[in-house]
């Protein structure tokens, strides 16, 4: 009897490890995340396959991106004129050096991302005072609000938004939300309701009405878009929820980075919200008649910032926001200074920070001191344990929980906006980032980052090394699936 057990259960493994085989190599992905899988597959049976039926899947070609071609064609347009001017002065002459300008035609060529000059810039740290301005903003709007959020509660500030929402839907203005059902769970469409009844238009990110239905985890709308009458826009690492506001215990505080931009800037943000929209919702598309004059009004603006807003997702294989990191990585002679939750980076980040800092740059990385993940997290610190080792300078932030995801580099350019330093946001999930080409403010980044480091406790290799050997277990077993995380 034992004798057909044993039979029974080495035909389960040889055909699990079969499935497994066959169900990860099907599908084009690197290779790190192909053992990843097989190792969940092999070692979980059944339970590794619901978890890959939930983040394993690619995108299906049939739902990616299909882009708005009047949208696609002003893009191209502005990208033009840019491509035109190169040889001039791209930004003002005490920023000019070979790094910044070879940045920009990276982005022009990877991402149609044109250069953006004399923006307006204000950088916000706190959940208040976005919110406070954002809604007085959303307030004045007299022509469009456009929202894109990975995360829109139904809570107290998620109904303060949507209640001035449906006011200014009612008074006639243009009002579209982009949702993602898994970083909103919990608030269902029917929470919109009010404001499609005044007029407004809400939609789940690439046409999903919900997480039930929705079976995979990955592929999320991870940006964070507003723009107001292609006037005034924000990008940057908030959501629309309680706990960016910190009324929730679990986090308490809570410390992001944002950005208010005013001035052409503003241009790409509301060209990003229109592809995103024109992907999710073939019903209520924007018109190509009505593009360049309402969406896109000409502005006069006093500001001192050039910048580029650049997106990434799985509809390409570039990965441009990760293509951006290395770029700043590199360009270091004296600071990178990172502010990020998650800590996963694939070789090639890994690589390049460990190059700056064995090249003398001082790089500081700083991380949270309290998990919202526990893989995640757990994983977080193996890298920043093995970072430490190579000379990064690792801090654990103790006020709160610090979601900015920012990088800013010899206090004169820098990068803030949604994506982090993992797996996930440089191949997952759809990103957007501002790289700011003004050293006045990298150099309030750094001051921000300084006053940070108040709040910080700088964790050098003796410390990981008297951590238990439990948790550094769990570091690492967290780590081998770094990828798939």
């Amino acid at each position: 009897m034992n004798v057909n057990y044993m039979l029974i259960l080495e035909i389960i493994v040889v055909v699990n490890a079969a499935l497994a085989f066959v169900t990860v190599f099907r599908e084009k992905r690197d290779i790190a995340a192909t053992w990843a899988w097989m190792l969940v597959l092999v070692l979980l049976p059944v339970v590794g396959f619901i978890a890959y039926a939930f983040i394993g899947r690619k995108l299906p070609k049939g739902r990616m991106f299909r882009l708005q071609r009047q949208v696609a064609v002003q893009l191209e347009e502005r990208l033009n004129q840019q491509r035109e001017e190169i040889g001039d002065e791209i930004v003002p002459s005490d920023q000019i050096s070979h790094s910044v300008i070879n940045m920009v035609n990276m982005f022009m060529e990877t991402d149609h991302a044109f250069l953006a000059r004399k923006n307006r810039v204000r950088v916000i740290t706190d959940g208040h005072d976005l919110f406070h301005l954002m809604l007085e903003d959303i307030e004045r709007a007299h022509s469009s609000i456009h929202i894109e959020f990975y995360t829109f509660y139904n809570d107290q500030i998620g109904n303060d938004v949507l209640d001035l929402l449906i006011k200014k839907a009612q008074a006639g203005v243009e009002v579209r939300v982009i949702y993602d059902p898994w970083g909103s769970m919990g608030t269902w469409k029917s929470f919109f309701k009010p404001l499609i009844d005044a007029g407004g238009h809400v939609e789940a990110f690439l046409g999903t009405r919900s997480a039930v239905i929705d079976f995979r985890l990955n592929f999320r709308d991870h940006r964070k878009i507003v723009t107001i009458d292609g006037q005034i826009g924000y990008v940057g690492g908030f959501n629309i929820g309680d706990q960016y506001l910190g009324r929730k215990e679990k986090f308490g505080y809570w410390r992001d980075t944002h950005l208010r931009i005013v001035g052409s800037g503003v241009f790409s943000l509301q060209a990003r919200f229109m592809l995103d929209w024109n992907a999710t919702d073939r019903d209520h598309p924007f018109k190509d008649d009505r593009i360049e004059h309402k969406y896109f009004p000409l502005t006069k603006v006093k500001g001192e910032t050039s910048l580029q807003i650049v997106s990434s997702g799985p509809d390409s294989d570039l990965q441009q926001i990760k293509m951006g990191y290395m770029r700043l990585i590199q360009t270091a002679e004296k600071r990178l200074w990172i502010q990020t939750p998650y800590l996963i980076p694939d070789d090639s980040v890994l690589d390049s920070l460990r190059i700056a800092a064995m090249a003398g740059v001082d790089v500081r990385i700083m991380i949270p001191d309290k998990p919202d993940h526990a893989f995640v997290y757990r994983a977080t610190q193996y890298y920043a344990r093995q970072l430490a080792d190579d000379g990064v300078k690792i801090y654990f932030y103790h006020n709160g929980f610090i979601h900015a995801k920012t990088m800013v580099v010899d206090g004169r350019i820098a990068s803030v906006g949604s994506a982090n330093m993992d797996y996930r946001s440089f191949k997952l999930n759809f990103e957007i980032n501002a790289f700011i080409y003004d050293p006045q403010v990298a150099t309030q980044l750094e001051e921000i980052y300084e006053a940070d480091m108040r709040y910080s406790e700088l964790i050098t290799p003796e410390k990981f090394k008297a951590q238990s050997t439990y948790l550094k277990f769990k570091q690492t077993a967290s780590r081998l699936l770094s990828p798939i995380l």
